[in-house]
């Protein structure tokens, strides 16, 4: 049976909004024999508070089975004076394994924030400057992710990418990027799976970072025409997915009827 890693934001839900058929279909796969990771580049949610919200939705999952970019940062990074600017939610998972400061960072780690007031000050010019000095003073320069946009109820939102090639730009550095697409954090979703590239499957709605990230990794990919879906965007998109459909609701059937 196939190693399945499931995207969150855009294909269980949006907003908080579910995804018609999601809690369904993720007992499906489980009825099925597939083994399930939720991976996702979510920066607004500490993990414990995503596995709430998504059993709020119907979704059965337990909090080892999902893999979010801080929890992957705070293990390469730990024991390391990191400035970080994210949003407190996500620093529940950084806690305890490194060390947060404000100044004299070894690493400057750039995640994101949400449409809230509270968290719009991430990215203030301030926390932004201070983030740039300390890059000038020669701290490493890692990133949640690097996504450009993130889709949300009120339509498509920018996302940290922007921010994070603006310091890049400024200071002349390059950042590690610790979330999809890189091929490191797909390659630990399948370890923690105990499973090969070759019989897993990557379920996104984003053509660049969930399947070119995926595929790049050796896994197949799925897209979904729900969240940040765009039928241009698929259609320019190199590398293709290798199946597309209409929603997560509908995954199962389609691995069934390809024998993956």
């Amino acid at each position: 049976m196939a190693a399945i890693l499931l995207d969150i934001d855009g294909v269980l839900h949006v907003s908080g909004e579910a995804v018609r058929g999601g809690a369904g279909a993720v007992r499906e796969l489980r009825s099925d024999g597939h083994r399930l990771r939720f991976v996702t580049n979510n920066t607004t949610r500490a993990r414990d508070r995503l596995v709430e919200e998504l059993r709020g939705l119907g979704v059965d999952l337990e909090p080892e089975e999902v893999a979010t970019t801080p929890l992957t940062a705070a293990r390469l990074l730990a024991g390391k004076r990191v400035l970080a600017l994210t949003m407190e939610a996500v620093k529940e998972d950084l806690a305890g394994r490194l060390e947060l400061v404000e100044r004299g960072a070894d690493v400057v780690l750039v995640g994101g924030a949400d449409e809230s007031d509270e968290s719009g000050r991430v990215f203030s010019y301030e926390n932004l400057n201070q983030a740039f000095a300390e890059l000038e003073a020669g701290s490493g320069f890692v990133c949640l992710h690097k996504n450009r946009w993130w889709q949300t109820s009120r339509g498509p939102l920018l996302d940290a990418g922007a921010f994070v090639v603006g310091l890049e730009y400024a200071a002349g550095v390059e950042a590690e990027v610790v979330g999809k697409p890189s091929r490191a954090y797909f390659q630990a979703a399948l370890s923690d799976l105990g499973a090969s590239a070759e019989e897993a499957v990557m379920v996104g709605d984003d053509v660049e970072a969930d399947i070119g990230g995926a595929k790049g990794a050796g896994l197949r990919g799925v897209l979904v025409r729900t969240g940040k879906f765009r039928e241009e965007t698929l259609a320019v998109a190199d590398p293709q997915p290798d199946g597309v459909v209409d929603s997560i609701a509908d995954v199962p059937a389609f691995l069934r009827e390809r024998g993956w």
